[in-house]
């Protein structure tokens, strides 16, 4: 079976062994910027709103979830914090004795502290690609950076854990890599580059990735080696986690695209739309909301949507694979999975 039952609790495990309790929910499709690796030029036809899940929904699903062992939530868009009933679902989410955590651009994050706060809610991840103010601009097609770094400043004079998600495009950012990590020298926040993925419509080819290894020529290249440290990574991170000695915050790669971490594994995806992914890189969705909305269980689902899931990267297994557009573009854009 893939709902198991270990010390009378159920888990949620693959057919490799992975146990899954980190579901990643998106809420909304809807955003305020419009990032040129997320989101298309022409941008998306969102789905109609009778089809996206309801507050009481989300909270149904969720605590389905919570039964069958999941222990962390991350709310994801589109840009989470444009939805209007966001507060609401945030504070019911929050009562279920779960880790609960947001990913968002940071733009309206001023008005949610005190809901933050009461949701139990730490830490937050805010996307910023560049500290250029115009490449800021260029990147999301709108220019609110000041807006942002303030958001961000609130964020720390309120004790949260920040840590800033930055989408690595070669000639574009990977230039400011170093500027990223020296902010992390008065600051007590993460920095977290990320390799540049494929998905529909955000013009992903190999030549403008920026591998793990270069980040770390780069960062050899600048500061003494032995002030450089490997930080131990938690168990199920996607991140490999480095601080500069002396630093206040640290710096982490997500290498998804050279240095795949599928062997631990442990999250699901829910779209705004309720399908449920059992991998970013996937095309192949179960339709969750439409089952719950039929007042059946959605139990059949859940087990059917793991009990597919490929070893390695929705069964890409080679570099040619993975980099095919064919194969990448029948896919969702970044927007419409969730970040």
């Amino acid at each position: 079976m893939v709902l198991t039952t270990e010390n009378k609790m159920l888990k949620i495990e693959d057919l490799h062994g992975r146990v899954h309790d980190y579901l990643r929910i998106s809420i909304t499709e809807n955003c305020n910027l419009r990032c040129t690796y997320c989101m298309p030029a022409e941008g998306i036809n969102l789905t109609p709103k009778a089809h996206i899940m309801t507050a009481d929904e989300i909270e149904t699903i969720t605590k389905t979830f919570v039964s069958l062992g999941v222990k962390k939530i991350r709310l994801t868009g589109g840009e989470p914090l444009v939805r209007k009933d966001a507060k609401d679902i945030i504070e019911r989410l929050g009562k279920l004795n779960i880790d609960l955590n947001i990913t968002t651009n940071g733009l309206l994050v001023h008005e949610y502290i005190d809901t933050f706060k009461a949701a139990g809610i730490s830490s937050l991840n805010i996307s910023l690609d560049t500290l250029q103010k115009e490449k800021y601009k260029q990147i999301t097609r709108r220019d609110h950076y000041e807006a942002l770094w303030k958001n961000i400043e609130l964020l720390l004079e309120h004790n949260f854990t920040v840590k800033l998600n930055v989408v690595l495009i070669k000639g574009f950012n990977d230039s400011e890599i170093i500027d990223f990590i020296n902010l992390t020298r008065t600051l007590n926040i993460q920095i977290r580059f990320i390799e540049f993925m494929p998905f529909n419509g955000n013009q992903w080819d190999k030549s403008k990735l920026v591998t793990y290894a270069e980040i770390l020529e780069k960062v050899d290249n600048h500061f003494e080696e032995n002030t450089i440290l490997r930080m131990e990574d938690k168990v199920n991170d996607t991140a490999r986690n480095h601080k500069i000695e002396s630093f206040k915050g640290s710096f982490s790669v997500i290498s998804s695209v050279t240095n795949p971490f599928c062997g631990t594994c442990n999250r699901i995806r829910l779209t705004a739309d309720g399908k449920l992914k059992n991998c970013l890189f996937s095309n192949t969705e179960n339709a969750l909301l439409d089952t719950l909305r039929k007042g059946e269980s959605i139990l059949p689902i859940i087990e059917a949507n793991i009990k597919s899931k490929f070893p390695v990267r929705a069964g890409m297994e080679d570099d040619n694979e993975f980099q095919n557009p064919k194969l990448f573009s029948k896919n969702r854009s970044m927007i419409k999975i969730g970040g």
